[in-house]
């Protein structure tokens, strides 16, 4: 019984199929089909749906303003065996998350698509850009900045923020009527039938905070490029130019983010370095003095860059400018950054202190074995070794940049 039941379970991360549809014959290509990487908000940290043989769990969006085709196919069902096991509510986990207003008919998609023609992007155009790509030549894209009063904007977020469940591992949706949110959206220029069209490539959210007494914080919350557009570079033109908007505000403070994920904190390691690497007070050959009050002051006056992020970015430019076949300047530099890394240690050995005055004997043994010397040193050169590696992939793509 339980081996035949297992036949009915379906790896949803592979049963999902997403689609962004420009033409009607990209709804059978399957060339054009991608899958989520996460799917355990809704099908549960196995990531399985119960009941069904083949399942297809189908989501295509028009490429533009993101009408929706929700179709769930399979071969065979539970029930068709085993009238006494109930199974998965497919339709109703995908209402969850999908808004109202979508169509389970081909041809009715169809038609939506041909709408796309009239579709335009929200709000302001703050940055153009091109992109050279191997088949199609030069692309171009536009960045823009909306808000939730831009008419028509709710509902295509609503949409649009759906693929957050399947692409980011901790995904939440945002409050959209709070008037605090900015949005960022990436769209492609393309061509069809003659006339000019707009592909969605990507967005990203920020919260602006409010820092006493007149000043307000920018915080990035959730930032996603679509697949079939990653590696193309678009996340550090959305982030960049996000960055050159706020730095254009007065009354901003710095520019902060909630939660960063390791990728999130490389793409912006690239960005600030890129914008901090020509300010005075970065000059290589102000970098072997060490990091100084000047750079704090001029990152955060001239980029909103607060201190922590200076640190990495003089880091970054410091490796760039050191001969590290040069012992001597090599030991420097590691020293550097270690000092940096040592806080955390520093921190436990306070701790440690605090402890020996008011632990049992038997209590501190068990602390101790937690914090020795040895151990740390090991971690350290360890957490070194990851940071310099991080920092290298940096340079070496500024340098194929240039």
């Amino acid at each position: 019984m339980e081996k035949k039941l297992a036949e009915y379970k379906c790896d949803t991360n592979e049963a999902v199929s997403l689609k962004l549809v420009r033409f009607p014959e990209d709804v059978d290509d399957d060339g054009t089909t991608f899958h989520p990487e996460y799917s355990h908000q809704l099908f549960g940290d196995d990531e399985v749906a119960f009941g069904y043989k083949g399942l297809q769990i189908q989501l295509f969006y028009s490429a533009g303003n993101l009408s929706t085709l929700f179709k769930v196919k399979y071969s065979s069902k539970v029930t068709e065996v085993f009238d006494c096991v109930e199974p998965d509510d497919i339709e109703g986990k995908i209402r969850e998350i999908v808004p109202a207003g979508f169509t389970c008919n081909t041809d009715d998609f169809i038609s939506l698509l041909e709408k796309d023609a009239n579709f335009k992007p929200f709000g302001t155009l703050l940055h153009t850009y091109t992109v050279h790509n191997e088949e199609a030549g030069e692309l171009t894209y536009q960045i823009h900045k909306a808000d939730i009063t831009c008419p028509g904007f709710q509902e295509y977020h609503e949409r649009l923020q759906t693929f957050l469940m399947w692409f980011i591992e901790t995904a939440s949706f945002i409050d959209a009527d709070d008037d605090r949110w900015d949005f960022f959206l990436v769209f492609e220029k393309y061509n069809k039938d003659g006339e000019t069209l707009y592909a969605t490539v990507g967005y990203m959210t920020v919260y602006n905070y409010y820092v006493y007494p007149d000043k307000t914080r920018p915080r990035v919350s959730q930032m996603l490029i679509l697949p079939p557009f990653q590696g193309e570079g678009h996340g550090a033109q959305l982030l960049e130019a996000v960055h050159r908007f706020y730095c254009s505000l007065p009354k901003v403070q710095d520019i902060t983010a909630e939660d960063p994920s390791e990728n999130y904190v490389k793409l912006r390691d690239y960005v600030l370095v890129k914008l901090c690497q020509g300010l005075p007070s970065f000059a290589a050959d102000k970098l072997h003095l060490g990091f100084s009050a000047d750079m704090v002051k001029e990152a955060q006056n001239k980029l909103k860059i607060n201190k922590k992020h200076a640190r990495r970015v003089y880091e970054i430019l410091r490796l760039r400018a050191t001969d590290m076949s040069d012992e001597d300047k090599a030991r420097e530099y590691r020293l550097e950054v270690k000092k940096r890394l040592f806080g955390p240690y520093r921190k436990n050995q306070r701790e440690l202190a605090k402890m020996r005055k008011c632990l049992r004997p038997e209590e501190l043994v068990s602390h101790m074995g937690q914090m020795d010397t040895q151990t740390q040193h090991e971690e350290l050169e360890k957490s070194y070794q990851v940071v310099v590696e991080d920092y290298r992939r940096i340079i070496e793509r500024l340098a194929s940049q240039a």
